[in-house]
């Protein structure tokens, strides 16, 4: 009858929908209050950038900060203790973060630059683990296995942090190209030695094995970086996707195929995904510079995620404790290791006739030596294999990267103006997304002319630029203008030079070597190498 009470068969259905429909909206509720937290993370991290930029700060120390306000000590009341999740979802956003650093390199900058730094993110790393482990175990009473591990997980410089610091200083490009190289490099090597150190309760593998073995991992990385990185970009040339937003999807992924491949034929991930990013960003690919921008949202996506989880990861209470030896470990690494494990890598490159690195740089390669969120994932995987004194370890290297990254990060930039490194006249990409430029495989540079510069007072054909080459706006006091040939040029003007792809180097040497002899540069025998 219509208006009649439901059946007992009814009303009971009816209760399990009301129930299952409740659990459904408190379900939702939660989700939708974690996405709102989640959100309100990146902005205040976004938001960050900016006093990170003004300071010279590298962002990952806002970030770490961020993550001990929301830990189950802070504000957020979020309690994680996962070691081995954290080391998983630390791998992964190291991966993203080097892919980034692969595809954002210019190969024209750091092909010089390869030699050395191979030699310091191998070499050096060997130095490094070995002088910081012979000097903190006495001091400290580490034993042996304790003392190599913390050298270990510390030998490693950061990625992240070295790009978002040294990519604002206007360094000279073998230099800048040296710390870009290693700390893509450097990853792979240290991360083999963390995890052969971390294994078993006591070290059994000679240091021939642990040196063969490393060797064949970097081998195989190596192999598979070089295998898919021209096969990518053979593939995405001559695949004409219906869009263009499927291109900076295809890279990554192809990121990931040789970051797991490797790994699954036990080589190196790390160095197969930085090696098969830095050969696909140097490709012409299709919309590159949007794949470029996608790679560097996705990479800050990762650091925020990363920075922040391990600030979560870490308990504040327990870090007072290890303040002391955290601080001597720090100054020995600093002052000791790390400048020991320039001075033989740069002798080791001069005997093998590599090249050579001058005691400025040796000086500013080893206070650049920055450590970030590289040696705290590390420090996760002993302490995810139960290693004794694995979390102690996890807490001093916490506290080592706080405090000597805001020790040398602001520094960097005072000290290499006080070594005479810093060379503001360098040229420097813009990117743009304009398919002409593509189709031409043409570059867009941007030049500013710095106080001091030879080039003040040199009309435009006195550049003597190839004849590819167009010098076509100028920018002087806020305004732009289109010049002439005989147009004059002044300290401060900044410039825009389009120029071939074939051509941009020598355009490049061309232009710092006005910066620095004149316009009679080549008569002075300044190259602008």
């Amino acid at each position: 009858m219509y208006g009649s009470l439901p059946s007992r068969a009814e009303s009971s259905g009816w209760c399990r929908c009301d129930k299952i429909g409740a659990v459904a909206a408190k379900g939702a509720v939660g989700l939708n209050v974690w996405l709102l937290l989640s959100a309100a993370v990146v902005i205040a991290a976004i938001a960050s950038v900016r006093i990170a930029h003004r300071t010279g700060l590298p962002t990952l120390l806002i970030y770490l900060c961020l993550g001990l306000l929301l830990g189950e000590r802070g504000l957020g009341g979020i309690h994680f203790d996962n070691a081995h999740l954290a080391q998983e979802l630390g791998l992964i956003a190291l991966a993203v973060i080097l892919a980034e650093g692969g595809l954002t390199t210019n190969w024209s900058h750091v092909r010089d630059a390869v030699p050395s730094a191979l030699v310091l993110a191998t070499v050096g790393i060997a130095v490094s683990v070995a002088v910081l482990a012979a000097t903190v175990a006495p001091l400290l009473g580490l034993d042996w296995r304790s003392a190599f591990l913390l050298g270990a997980v510390l030998a490693s410089t950061d990625a992240a942090a070295v790009f978002s610091v040294l990519r604002r200083l206007p360094l000279p490009p073998r230099l800048a190209g040296i710390l870009e190289a290693e700390s893509g490099f450097n990853d792979a090597p240290t991360v083999i030695l963390v995890m052969t150190l971390s294994v078993g309760s006591t070290l059994t593998l000679s240091l021939p094995a642990t040196l063969l073995d490393t060797a064949a991992e970097l081998a195989i990385g190596a192999i598979v970086g070089l295998a898919v990185g021209p096969a990518g970009a053979y593939a995405l040339r001559r695949v004409a996707l219906p869009a263009s937003g499927l291109y900076p999807i295809a890279v990554l992924a192809l990121a990931f195929v040789a970051y797991s491949g490797a790994a699954l034929l036990h080589g190196s991930g790390f160095l197969a995904v930085y090696v098969a990013t830095l050969i696909l960003g140097n490709a012409r690919l299709p919309h590159r510079a949007a794949t470029r921008g996608f790679a560097e949202g996705a990479a800050w996506l990762a650091q925020i995620g990363l920075f922040v989880m391990l600030g979560i990861l870490a308990d504040p209470a327990e870090l007072p404790v290890v303040i002391v030896p955290a601080l001597v470990s720090g100054v020995l690494l600093v002052l000791v290791a790390r400048p020991a494990s320039v001075l033989v890598s740069s002798a080791v490159v001069w005997l093998l006739r590599l090249g050579s690195m001058p005691w400025r740089e040796q000086i500013f390669l080893s206070w650049a030596g920055l450590r970030g969120a590289v040696p705290i994932v590390l420090a996760t995987i002993p302490w995810s294999a139960g290693v004794p004194g694995a979390k102690g370890l996890f807490n001093d290297v916490f506290v080592i990267v706080i405090v000597f990254t805001l020790l040398q990060g602001p520094t960097l930039p005072y000290l290499a103006r006080v070594l005479g490194l810093a060379a503001e006249g360098e040229a420097r990409d813009l990117d743009v997304e304009a398919a002409p430029l593509e189709e031409l495989k043409a570059d867009l540079l941007q030049v500013r002319i710095p106080r001091g510069s030879l080039m003040h007072g040199v009309e435009i054909f006195e550049l003597r630029l190839p004849t590819d080459t167009m010098v076509t706006l100028v920018v002087r006091n806020g305004r732009s203008f289109v010049p002439g040939p005989t147009t004059q040029l002044l300290v401060g003007d900044q410039l825009l030079v389009v120029t071939t792809a074939a051509q941009r180097e020598t355009v490049e040497r061309r232009l710092r070597a006005v910066s620095r002899k004149g316009k009679l540069a080549g008569w002075y025998g300044e190259r602008g190498g």
